[in-house]
């Protein structure tokens, strides 16, 4: 009896079941897709293709990763709600302990970069700013991580909410460090920086109770877009002297793409909001009801 009151305990805290100890296709699925890119990172490491400087190349994608993972976590309550998707809220954690867990490999690589000079590492994190605001950052992830068992929550109470409210500005330092160490190229920086806003934005439709339907979700994606389209021409001008209407007229101009791969972050960001868009109205067109028959009136 005991034996099996343990066993029961165990599974459900494998990261395929839930909290019934209960294989979940959902949780399964996402548990698996968030080893991929330390796998395929792990591969191009062994057959030596991460270019000259492998090390570099590793911390780069790991943060990538990590600040991915961090808007996909943020994702979650605003698609739980728009998409009427009430199992979402499951892989939350999940979702969160893989972004520190990738931040923290991050971390790891930077340090095995710098032979684990401790000294020299200190002082690099003291005195680069996107060093600094990167590592307060991961502190602040711990804090996070540290709390998000039931136990914690049970302990903190009404405060556990509080502390949880800082993902919002961890998030914004988090792609303030990731713009800053693009240096040159910021399209992913500013990718993540316009989700953001957009996922902000549908937060924003909740707490201030607007109506949730198909023009005010293609607003916000149309907001956002424009957000994004500021955003990056706000970057380069500031940081690298580009002329700003050189910037937002490439933003402007949608029609004449020479290739895939140059679609600005903008239209990704508003073609993205406008999918949540079309989504949120099939959801909720195949979840109503169907109208009752009229019954004859009697005589």
């Amino acid at each position: 009896m005991r034996s099996a009151t343990v066993n029961a305990a165990l599974r459900s805290w494998l990261p395929w079941t839930d909290r019934q100890g209960r294989f979940s296709q959902l949780r399964g699925a996402t548990f698996a897709l968030l080893l991929v890119p330390a796998l395929m990172l792990l591969y191009a490491a062994w057959m030596h293709q991460l270019g000259s400087k492998p090390w570099t190349e590793a911390i780069h994608q790991t943060g990538t990763w990590a600040v991915r993972f961090l808007i996909a976590t943020l994702a979650v309550s605003p698609f739980r709600r728009l998409f009427d998707w009430g199992k979402l809220i499951g892989i939350r954690r999940m979702l969160g302990l893989a972004v520190l867990a990738y931040v923290l490999g991050h971390l790891t690589l930077y340090c095995i970069d710098m032979a684990f000079n401790w000294g020299l590492i200190v002082s690099e994190i003291a005195k680069r700013f996107y060093l600094t605001i990167g590592f307060v950052a991961l502190l602040g992830l711990v804090a996070l991580g540290v709390t998000s068992t039931d136990g914690m929550i049970r302990r903190l109470g009404g405060k556990w909410q509080k502390l949880h409210n800082l993902v919002y500005p961890i998030a914004v330092l988090g792609l303030v460090h990731f713009a800053l160490q693009s240096k040159i190229d910021v399209t992913q920086a500013v990718l993540m920086s316009g989700l953001f806003v957009l996922l902000m934005l549908y937060r924003g439709l909740y707490r201030w109770k607007l109506t949730i339907s198909i023009p005010v979700l293609i607003g916000a994606a149309l907001f956002a877009g424009l957000a994004t389209a500021v955003i990056e021409t706000t970057w380069y001008a500031l940081t690298s002297g580009v002329s700003a209407r050189l910037v937002f007229e490439a933003n402007a101009d949608i029609l004449t793409y020479p290739e895939f791969a140059s679609v600005r972050p903008a239209h990704w960001v508003a073609l993205a909001g406008l999918v949540v868009a079309l989504v949120h109205g099939l959801r909720a067109r195949t979840s109503r009801p169907p109208r009752r028959a009229r019954q004859p009136a009697t005589a």
